[in-house]
């Protein structure tokens, strides 16, 4: 087999569907015994102060972006989730019609904050969790 290079793989993920790509990550994790999740949230706990203070806080530094409904404006809302998910045209139609549903999930409060301002400009309500 040909080794493939940087600029191939990543050329080959981008053709990849958001679901093909996480069953990879997944594979990826069980074949290599690692995880591709990032150590931040293990840092952010003990800088909180206590056990169990620090898990109250980890908790509210994280928060999920929940798209209720598309409003009248449902074209302006998926160009909106397009930019902050980088979904193709397809999927991201396709999320926008099943509201209420997770755009972003454990993202920081001001992305998250800059999300909801963004979906709601384009005519969307949005709620954060």
């Amino acid at each position: 087999m040909a080794k493939l290079t940087t600029v191939e793989l990543l050329d080959a993920f981008k053709e990849m569907t958001l679901i093909e790509l996480s069953e990879f990550v997944k594979e990826f994790e069980e074949t290599f015994g690692v995880t591709a999740a990032a150590p931040v949230a293990v840092a952010a706990a003990p800088a909180a102060g206590g056990a169990a203070g620090g898990e109250e806080a980890a908790a509210q530094d994280e928060f999920d972006v929940i798209l209720e409904s598309a409003g009248e404006k449902k074209i302006n809302v998926i160009k909106e989730v397009r930019a902050l998910t980088s979904l193709g045209l397809k999927e991201a139609k396709e999320l926008v019609e099943a509201a209420p549903k997770a755009i972003l999930e454990k993202v920081a409060k001001d992305a998250a904050e800059k999300a909801k301002e963004a979906l709601e400009g384009a005519g969307a309500t949005v709620t954060l969790k």
